[in-house]
């Protein structure tokens, strides 16, 4: 997904002084979400000549960036139906964190969100970085993988110790890499060769190539895969096939990636709340060879039409 973005070679510390107020947050935004023109988010009216521009005022309690839909006769700004909607945290500031968690290699903790943001309290910090993975996550795709694909298995640990649970709990992972392309993660209930050819058959192009270890849940792809394995009993780690090669390096790597955030930075993750921790690993990875400005903007482009309540009201 390419996006022209004006943030593309700019760091942290230029963010926050070129984004100093919330007008020039939420014209950022603005150019993101309606980069082909305005949308109202109630009625999806795209006709420009419908929408006007409504004054903000104190007095009357009219908040910056409101405009009006002729069509729906409401009135709307570019935060309705987005993860923004209805926080009383500043965009400058919901900017910043945008920022900081889509160029963290191994992601940034709540509590580090909490210090470097100044916010109120870890529960607003931790929400709001469970909104913005709410965000990052892809809840659909237009294309299966295809090509060389390279799948695995791993178990992260998850919950925390204590008397009443001395060992933490390992929750299964499965990934899926696309040599040179995308990753696409999800948690498994169990790991079994019914679950683990299924989520192949989901998500990869039939005909592909696919690496794997030795695990006898592959077994089976075949025919409509083509299937290669790699020995890690037998230390074959990758073996040469003519110009191609047969690895599972890079679906390890992004494990490498994830379990160091894991325990290295956020320390303690629930099992509830892991897709959403994927969710995050899968955008920086899939986004990779852009800047780390130019990744912040396409994470901003997946807000529109997601919403993370913290609890359900009565």
């Amino acid at each position: 997904m390419k996006i022209k973005s004006p943030l593309k070679d700019l760091t942290l510390i230029q963010i926050i002084n070129r984004f100093d107020t919330d007008d020039k947050a939420r014209a950022h935004l603005e150019n993101m979400i309606w980069k082909n023109g305005i949308v109202c988010p109630k009625c999806k009216c795209n006709d420009q000549t419908k929408f006007s521009d409504i004054k903000p005022n104190a007095a009357a309690k009219t908040r910056a960036g409101l405009r009006w839909c002729a069509n729906c006769k409401d009135k709307f700004t570019v935060t309705i139906g987005t993860i923004f909607e209805d926080s009383h945290i500043p965009l400058k500031t919901w900017l910043v964190a945008y920022y900081l968690i889509c160029s963290s290699k191994k992601g940034i903790s709540s509590l580090q969100l909490q210090r470097i943001l100044e916010l109120g309290s870890y529960r607003t910090a931790l929400f709001m970085a469970h909104r913005i993975r709410h965000a990052l996550r892809d809840t659909s795709f237009a294309e299966k993988l295809d090509g060389t694909i390279e799948a695995d298995e791993c178990f992260v640990p998850t919950g925390t110790k204590g008397e009443s649970n001395p060992v933490r709990k390992l929750t299964p992972v499965f990934a899926m890499v696309q040599r040179g392309g995308s990753v696409r993660s999800k948690v498994m209930p169990t790991v079994n060769g019914a679950n683990l050819k299924q989520a192949i058959r989901d998500n990869v192009q039939i005909c592909s190539e696919v690496h794997t270890d030795m695990n006898q849940g592959y077994a089976g792809l075949e025919p409509k895969f083509t299937h290669k394995t790699v020995k890690h009993a037998a230390h074959e780690y990758s073996r040469h096939e003519g110009e191609n090669i047969v690895s599972t390096c890079a679906v390890e790597s992004f494990f490498s990636l994830l379990k160091r955030g894991v325990v290295g930075t956020f320390h303690h993750v629930s099992a509830q709340h892991l897709p959403l921790y994927l969710a995050e690993f899968d955008h920086r990875h899939n986004c990779r060879k852009m800047t780390d400005g130019e990744r912040t903007d396409v994470g901003l482009t997946k807000a529109v039409g997601k919403r993370l309540i913290y609890r359900h009201r009565a």
